[in-house]
């Protein structure tokens, strides 16, 4: 059963460094705040540098800590539970280098926690799922994903794991459906959502769908609930820019790049609203033509520009 909320402190956030130290506190919120012990499995810490002048003043150090995930590892703190000013002043003194995102507690519950704003940076075992882009079809080499993969384990051969189960043809309510009986086995602390072109195209006949937003949104609310039920964290890239003038009709679709655009817009607003990372994969392909095979799938060298566009953003 989930804890019963304080209306008058309607946030609980997790900690384990410098907003614990009262001083700070009182320097934020004008009082220390109260907490309660918790554990955050699945992480570990690492130092950061800061160099904002303001950040150090308030909390007399030049080097926080971050999180980073660890398989079997637990981070000791405590949560805060803040008002919706005391949440507002506590985004204002964390530094451009984190990001508020959900993350679960040992104990099962949910809270807010600073975390890497490059989401795929302290990430050891990624889940990737999404349609034939993330699949890598028309590369004989497996595409961005198998590129993302190579890199990320060569950096931790011992601990990173990546595990592409994208399905061709998959929109966002398929992958929905499909994910939860998959994540278990493979113990994931980050789920990259590879959010594709086939959710904005439209059928040869009858009428456009209407409602086709509202489904991408249940669809991205479920896949957040899953991820949490995991303790992992939601990464939803996409899309890729469509040469129209080549796309024409495929499998019983067409595909525009209107569309395209407002799947882009929808994704980056809906991410931003609900505090989830995206990772906006337009640009690499865009105006050009020769780096995809049919309007829609990348070549391989389509693929290697997804994969140093997201490795640079993620990492």
């Amino acid at each position: 059963m989930a804890p019963e909320v304080n209306p008058l402190r309607p946030h609980t956030l997790f900690s384990f460094g410098t907003l614990l130290d009262e001083r700070v506190q009182t320097s934020l919120f004008g009082r220390a705040v109260p907490s309660t012990p918790a554990s955050l499995a699945g992480h570990t810490t690492r130092p950061l540098p800061i160099t904002d002048p303001a950040v150090i003043a308030t909390s007399g150090l030049d080097v926080h800590l971050t999180l980073a995930r660890k398989h079997g590892s637990a981070v000791e703190g405590a949560v805060l539970h803040l008002t919706d000013d005391d949440l507002a002043a506590a985004d204002a003194y964390e530094v451009d280098d984190y990001v508020r995102r959900r993350v679960l507690l040992s104990s099962g519950e949910s809270a807010w926690a600073y975390l890497d704003a490059k989401p795929l940076r302290p990430a050891a075992r990624i889940v990737i799922v999404g349609d034939s882009i993330a699949y890598g079809r028309c590369d004989p080499d497996g595409g961005w994903a198998a590129r993302l993969a190579a890199t990320h384990i060569a950096a931790n051969e011992t601990d990173h794991r990546v595990f592409n189960l994208a399905v061709p043809g998959s929109t966002l309510r398929d992958v929905s459906a499909q994910t939860p009986a998959l994540l278990a086995p493979r113990l994931p602390d980050t789920l990259l959502v590879a959010a594709g072109i086939n959710d904005s195209a439209l059928p040869l006949t009858g009428p456009a769908p209407e409602d086709w937003l509202t489904d991408i949104a249940a669809s991205l609310r479920a896949l957040a609930a899953t991820a949490l039920s995991h303790n992992a964290r939601l990464v939803v890239a996409g899309p890729t820019w469509v040469d129209e003038s080549r796309t024409h009709a495929y499998e019983g679709l067409r595909f525009t790049q209107d569309r395209a655009l407002a799947l882009r817009a929808f994704l980056r607003d809906w991410c931003a609203d609900h505090h989830v990372d995206h990772l906006d994969v337009w640009e690499p392909l865009r105006d050009n033509a020769g780096l995809l095979v049919d309007g829609l799938h990348p070549t391989a060298e389509g693929h290697q520009a997804l994969h140093r566009h997201l490795y640079a953003l993620g990492r």
